[in-house]
């Protein structure tokens, strides 16, 4: 079999997405054929070992994709801090190394993907897919028209200004948030630059799934089609 480069069998296997592989590769948590490697290296999928954290990787997995509506109090993370609850332990039997693509905010609840496919997860979070996701929002006041001028002229995240694609009141004290490459409580900053304080966020649509009827704390699979209209 031709060679590949080493994130990307990594990521064909289930570990992570691309870029979390990489991150893993530069850290030193990777071995091929016994050696640590620190940078992107050609390898036989077939024929090199390689481990992470000292555990064999599988070269071939079958590739699962299922819908979330997570529930608050949950992290998107594989790993433990403290007494932290992760939401791939909501998938304890279902038997594959999952993670989920991209992430909410512990005290974010809704739409979410977990799969095992790093492929598949890289398309999704990549900027060049420009993915709208929807929120809604539930605030401690009465929504004006004020409020709703503040959140569309946006604010500085992470040092970069940052402006939603549309705002729109639903009733009393809630909102419809649509936000393009999504960063890290963007959504919440946004509002607080306006005053309003996040009492419940749901993110119920990312591209054109829609998280619909589904439980929180509740998933299913998604189905062929549901992951091509993600992108549409």
């Amino acid at each position: 079999m031709k060679k590949q480069r080493l994130s990307k069998v990594m990521a064909a296997a289930g570990v992570a997405s691309r870029r979390a592989c990489e991150e893993l590769i530069f850290s030193g948590k990777v071995k091929v054929n016994g050696a640590i490697v620190k940078e992107q290296v050609m390898v036989d999928p077939n024929g090199d070992t390689i481990t992470v954290n000292n555990e064999p990787i599988k070269a071939i997995e079958e590739k699962v994709y299922y819908l979330l509506n997570k529930p608050t109090g949950y992290i998107c993370s594989n790993r433990k801090s403290g007494g932290s609850k992760l939401v791939i332990d909501l998938f304890k039997e279902e038997g594959h190394r999952l993670f989920t693509v991209g992430r909410l905010d512990k005290d974010t609840q809704g739409l979410i993907i977990v799969t095992n496919d790093g492929h598949f997860a890289n398309e999704v979070i990549h900027p060049s897919s420009n993915i709208q996701k929807e929120y809604l929002a539930k605030t401690d006041q009465e929504i004006g028209h004020e409020h709703l001028i503040a959140i569309s002229n946006g604010t500085l995240v992470e040092g970069s200004f940052v402006k939603p694609i549309s705002v729109e009141k639903v009733r009393r004290g809630t909102l419809k948030v649509i936000i393009g490459e999504g960063k890290k409580r963007e959504v919440r900053m946004l509002l607080a630059s306006a005053g309003l304080k996040v009492n419940e966020l749901t993110r119920i649509r990312l591209g054109g799934l829609h998280l619909g009827p589904l439980a929180v704390g509740s998933w299913r699979p998604l189905t062929p089609k549901e992951r091509k209209i993600i992108f549409e």
